[in-house]
């Protein structure tokens, strides 16, 4: 049965939005050729009138210019419809893929809120906070022991700039009682010579070599 009457399935799918701004398109091309043909017409008889006496020739020519501009506003009539036709759809068009972006859109939030509320599910906050306080737990012995490890020994923590002050002066008191030490200066002349020694000038150099 099929065979003879075909089946409802093999009809043909119905034009798109786009297929009707296509057709539409096609109809407004073939319109402002009409037009424009229309034009050249009324050119030509425009010239014929401008050569031509009043009279019944003229009258003729006349009339048809009349006729053919009465076609061409009838023809631009339908182009500014058809115009308009193609406007609506092309905003219907725009309307439509704004609308399906807008859905493809939302779409992709849903899928990202769902998912992010599956991630956030496997964290537990109270987990969070306890590794933290362990984190500053360990770092509060880490300086314990950078502070026990820096600690200097067999030195009292706080030093009296007074008690320096007064050792040092008892020090230098010592020094003055015990009188020269052996570091004393090598040039001094002892106490036993009466008289320091004379330093020789270059004659009386030169007269010693000549007596010896």
């Amino acid at each position: 049965m099929n065979r003879i009457f075909g089946s409802s399935g093999s009809k043909k799918p119905k034009p798109t939005l786009q297929d009707a701004i296509n057709s539409t398109d096609a109809r407004i091309a073939s319109v402002e050729v009409k037009i424009k043909k229309l034009d050249g017409e009324l050119m030509r008889y425009k010239e014929q009138m401008s050569k031509l006496r009043n009279g019944p020739g003229k009258n003729a020519i006349q009339q048809r210019a009349l006729r053919v501009l009465q076609q061409k506003k009838l023809y631009e009539g339908q182009l500014s419809q058809l115009q308009q036709q193609t406007f609506n759809m092309e905003s219907a068009a725009l309307t439509t893929d704004n609308l399906r972006n807008t859905m493809a859109t939302v779409d992709a939030m849903k899928l990202a809120n769902k998912e992010l509320r599956k991630q956030y599910g496997k964290i537990d906050i109270d987990k969070i906070e306890n590794m933290h306080y362990d984190m500053e737990d360990l770092l509060e012995q880490a300086n314990e022991i950078q502070e026990s490890l820096g600690r200097s020994y067999a030195v009292p923590d706080e030093i009296d700039e007074a008690d320096l002050e007064a050792e040092l002066d008892a020090l230098q008191l010592e020094e003055e009682e015990e009188g020269p030490s052996y570091l004393a200066d090598l040039n001094k002349v002892p106490e036993f010579v009466d008289e320091p020694p004379t330093e020789l000038t270059e004659p009386t150099m030169k007269e010693a070599v000549k007596t010896t």
